[in-house]
């Protein structure tokens, strides 16, 4: 049989053409100012491209499309895939249909700068408990921003970062497989450069590794100084075997009962998971689900991109002196008191430029709503902090600061409800939240030590996933709490090692079938305490605005920030006791408070101004010029901040004493600017005065802090100043400009480097 070859040529062309304008047509490509994406036919992005320079560079794997969203059903732990899309242009609408057979309608709105994604409905949703934005898959080995999800290439060659925000306090940064919404605590391996820093032949892209340490001493956990060593906060980016970075958000249905096996730091013996219930919060789920997805020169992208995508979206958008306290030229240190004697405190901030005094000497504040907020009486009598003119309260301390701007603040134990205060003990609140909730098995007295239950299932795990106190090994039954320890492993099932009336809570009798409630707790060391349900939290965090209307607080230090994660809801119980803390503040009309703590996360992001956690030689040692010299804490932290476009700390540290030199200072104050970082300036009194050259250290802080803030320093001055291995001085010649000269410590010699003008706006 004859066959036509020219004709067979014809048709295979027409096929091909065909297949390849279905392709076309199936493709729904949109763009910003800066990044254009292709999404294919059957729901996923397959390019992702930095339109701001020819020629287009494409980050999107060729071997790795991203889907636009994935469903998670929690119970059998898997996800379902898109498998086909279709884009309605002119409702800005996709539907994507998925392999279990729901379908998702999502608008997908392109603005100037960013992409706004918003989840309208979901069918056949009954066993998916949560859906996942992403993970978008980028070719980007460089930074990681697993906190809020971004990757980013800052070579000058790329300049690019691709990343995500979440638009409501549901969305939270993360993959939806996390137990508790908060991501394990530990390392990973990622090189951010593998020509400057190669892994090792025994370790790979993508490794986890513990914590140092007991599991118990913070200061232990960081223990690898070695660059590709990177801690994480959180997994809103993760690094594949390949080095190469995805980024991911989640939203989850939070209207029904379910329970978590959590911990922060799951790796280590000490802190293995309990298991949790984790308390239903009626009309919280995942429809509005919202993200922000943007690419951008990566230099820009904070200042330009992320405050557009804030402040169009009405996220919080806190300030200091005006400024958004993410801009690096709001970034200020703060001053930490030793020693109890605050004659000269507040004159030293002001000649330093600070804004902030927090009094770390005074301890902690506990969360007690029995004092109404009023943390020296209702008349302001008691008078703890010492003055040779006189004794003063917070309030009255606070009024004297406020005339130079500068506000106090203290260290609480955010939301641990200590023995003592009003919803803890001795008459416990019926809102303290549970791990476990079982049945009384047996009538008891006011004196029983027997104590029967109907399931002993989980009671046998210790205190809170961190480091399992045994001292706070408590239930509830009423309003009494109990202690134990253990509990026998054949029926009848009874508590071991009871002691009734714990906390001096009132023994009493109680019937059989009552309700026995295993608590959540914190951990010991001085933080002991109750983790309060949603709504009692809700009101610990009014509280807290409470607390500084009243006693003129404007910072907080919240140690033991990471007990938010504990009712299970993770970064949204963050997010949400932040929120309800601002706008309370609102309404007494304060200004945005400042507070550090002992994390940070995707739900304190916003809200969060600085990361003061730790200090000393941990974090920053001016005298090597080392981040971290006797642990790798400063070298974590910095990456972690820095990644997350979050300022970096230097912790409590460099104390103003006898022996201080203003040289050290010149250093510190050069580092901090160069790395875009702040600190704690540790004055005890009675050392400060001892200084020959506090003047001059005053001096030379305040002359770099006013240029910062005048954000007088250009990106190529920066790399300079983040080099130890350089010195440098500079000199204020008017409100307006300054001249930076890098300085020979030993000959006194200095060059000009750079004359500093103030930029337009600041």
């Amino acid at each position: 049989m004859y066959v036509n070859k020219n004709f067979l040529k014809c048709c295979s062309l027409f096929l091909l053409l065909v297949g390849i304008g279905n392709t076309l047509q199936a493709q729904t490509v949109l763009q910003t100012a800066y990044f254009k994406i292709a999404i294919d036919g059957k729901g996923y992005i397959t390019s992702m491209q930095n339109i701001t320079k020819r020629p287009f560079r494409e980050f999107s794997p060729a071997d790795k499309p991203s889907p636009l969203m994935t469903l998670y059903n929690a119970k059998k732990r898997v996800y379902s895939y898109p498998e086909k899309a279709v884009y309605s242009k002119s409702e800005k609408i996709i539907t994507v249909v998925y392999s279990n057979g729901s379908s998702a309608r999502i608008r997908i709105e392109p603005h100037a700068k960013y992409f706004k994604m918003k989840l309208l409905s979901l069918t056949n949703s009954q066993d998916i408990e949560a859906i996942q934005w992403g993970s978008y898959h980028t070719n980007i080995t460089n930074l990681m921003g697993e906190i809020i999800g971004v990757s980013r290439d800052t070579s000058v060659s790329v300049n690019y970062a691709i990343g995500m925000l979440a638009l409501n306090d549901n969305t939270i940064g993360g993959t939806a497989d996390i137990q508790g919404d908060a991501a394990p605590f530990q390392y990973i391996i990622h090189s951010p450069d593998d020509k400057r820093f190669p892994l090792p032949a025994h370790l790979h892209e993508g490794q986890v590794f513990t914590l140092g340490g007991d599991g118990v001493n913070d200061v232990a956990f960081y223990g690898h100084k070695e660059p590709y060593y990177r801690i994480l906060y959180g997994n809103a980016a993760e690094v594949d075997k390949n080095g190469r970075i995805s980024i991911t958000y989640q939203s989850r249905d939070r209207r029904s009962p379910r329970e978590v096996y959590f911990s922060l730091i799951p790796n280590m013996a000490i802190n293995t998971p309990n298991h949790l219930q984790v308390q239903p919060l009626p009309g919280v789920d995942y429809i509005g689900s919202s993200i922000a997805f943007w690419g951008s020169p990566d230099s820009t992208a904070l200042m330009d991109v992320v405050q557009n995508i804030v402040k169009a979206e009405g996220l919080p958008y806190p300030t200091v002196n005006g400024k958004w306290i993410k801009d690096p030229a709001a970034y200020v240190p703060d001053v930490l008191t030793e020693g109890g004697q605050y004659d000269h405190m507040i004159d030293y901030t002001h000649k330093l430029g600070f804004k902030a005094i927090s009094l770390y000497d005074q301890g902690f504040v506990r969360p007690d709503r029995g004092n109404l907020g009023y943390l020296d009486g209702r008349n302001f009598e008691k008078k703890p902090l010492k003055l040779a003119s006189g004794n003063l309260s917070h309030k009255e301390f606070s009024d004297l600061a406020k005339k130079y701007n500068i506000v106090i603040g203290r260290t609480p134990i955010t939301n641990s409800l200590a023995p003592g205060t009003k919803d803890a003990s001795p008459i416990p609140s019926d809102s303290i939240w549970y791990q476990q909730k079982r049945l009384l098995a047996k009538n008891i007295d006011a004196v029983d030590t027997l104590l029967y239950v109907n399931d002993p299932t989980h009671l046998q795990e210790i205190g809170s996933w961190e480091g399992h106190s045994k001292s706070l090994n408590i239930i509830k039954i009423g309003k009494e709490l109990i202690h134990y320890l253990g509990v026998s492993d054949k029926a009848p099932y009874r508590l071991l090692n009871v002691k009734r009336g714990y906390w001096d809570t009132k023994a009493t009798s109680h019937q059989a079938l009552d309700t026995l409630y295993k608590l959540q707790v914190t951990i010991n060391y001085g933080y002991d305490g109750l983790i309060p349900n949603m709504q009692l939290q809700d009101k610990i965090a009014e509280y807290y605005a409470d607390l500084a209307n009243i006693n003129g607080l404007g910072y907080y230090d919240f140690d033991g920030q990471e007990f938010l994660f504990n009712n299970g809801h993770g970064y949204y119980s963050t997010k949400r006791f932040f929120r309800k803390m601002f706008e309370k503040a609102k309404v007494h009309g304060i200004a945005d408070i400042r507070f550090t703590g002992a994390t940070l996360s995707e739900g304190s992001w916003h809200y969060q101004s600085i990361w003061n956690v730790g200090g000393g030689k941990n974090l920053y040692d001016a005298e090597t010029r080392e981040w971290g010299s006797a642990t790798s804490q400063g070298k974590d932290l910095r990456d972690v901040s820095y990644a997350n476009y979050f300022p970096v700390g230097m912790g409590g540290n460099f104390p103003i004493t006898e022996k201080s030199k203003v040289e050290e200072y010149e250093h510190i104050q050069a580092m901090a600017v160069g790395t875009g970082a702040t600190y704690s300036l540790k004055l005890n009194q009675k050392n400060v005065e001892s200084c020959p050259e506090k003047d001059q250290i005053f001096k030379v802080i305040r002359t770099w802090e006013n240029a910062r803030a005048a954000n007088a320093f250009p990106r190529w001055v920066k790399q300079h100043l983040v080099d130890p291995t350089q010195s440098f001085r500079l000199e204020e010649l008017d409100t307006n400009n300054w001249n930076l000269y890098r300085v020979n410590n030993k000959t006194s010699g200095r060059q000009l480097i750079a004359k500093l003008t103030r930029a337009t706006g600041y």
